[in-house]
């Protein structure tokens, strides 16, 4: 086991293993290009439902289950079928991903929507503010802690599973691990699982403190 850490280690800090076109600077890049970018497209679609159901209250249990039903479905099996639909592109990573991230984000909007106090609705209208005003000056500002949980979740969900990619011969922190696979090099699948963790854990602790940062502000 000490001897598997330290060959980690070296592997890790190796000169050569941070530059080119397989160094895991580029391979780094590549996997925050295909989890931003996947959570970024989740949020815009999910985020409006998840608003939309909260403050309506209609069709919030077509979505829920149909968000259930994206978070059921098997991730590689979808990136295998619309793989071979599509052609050799990068679409059936995002479609996987994206399925993957959209159940979080509108199952914590919506929570997050429904936990406003009726009451407190009540006396914005009172106030003479309309839907919309009700729902962007009230309902969203105080949703928001949970709605700020549901994107951490997604994204890291996000990060965790664009390792896929490498599947279908693309590249990201995922090339790590099935190249070691293959290879038999457990050294190379320790490190490309160990980068996706720091990765994850770095982009959680991120959103954390802007989190953090924002509603400080607003209690200011």
């Amino acid at each position: 086991m000490f001897e598997l850490l330290k060959n980690l280690g070296s592997w890790l800090v190796a000169g050569e293993q941070w530059t080119g076109s397989d160094g895991i600077g580029h391979r780094l890049a590549e996997h925050l290009q295909y989890s931003l970018l996947a959570t970024v497209i989740a949020a815009a679609i999910a985020l409006p439902v998840g608003l939309l159901i909260g403050h309506t209250g209609r069709g919030a249990f077509v979505a829920i289950n149909l968000a259930s039903f994206g978070r059921a479905l098997p991730t590689v099996g979808l990136v295998v079928l619309v793989f071979l639909a599509s052609g050799l592109s990068m679409t059936p990573v995002y479609v996987a991903l994206v399925a993957l991230a959209v159940p979080s984000i509108v199952t914590n909007t919506y929570a997050g929507m429904s936990a406003v106090d009726p009451e407190v609705k009540d006396a914005a209208r009172g106030q003479g503010m309309r839907g919309h005003q009700v729902l962007l000056r009230v309902e969203v500002p105080l949703a928001m802690p949970l709605i700020m949980t549901g994107l951490r979740l997604a994204l890291i969900q996000v990060v965790a599973t664009a390792t896929i990619a490498a599947y279908v011969s693309f590249g990201g922190l995922g090339r790590y691990v099935f190249d070691g696979l293959a290879q038999r090099d457990l050294v190379q699948v320790l490190g490309g699982a160990v980068l996706v963790a720091v990765v994850a854990v770095a982009l959680d602790l991120a959103l954390s403190g802007l989190q953090r940062v924002l509603f400080r502000h607003r209690a200011a």
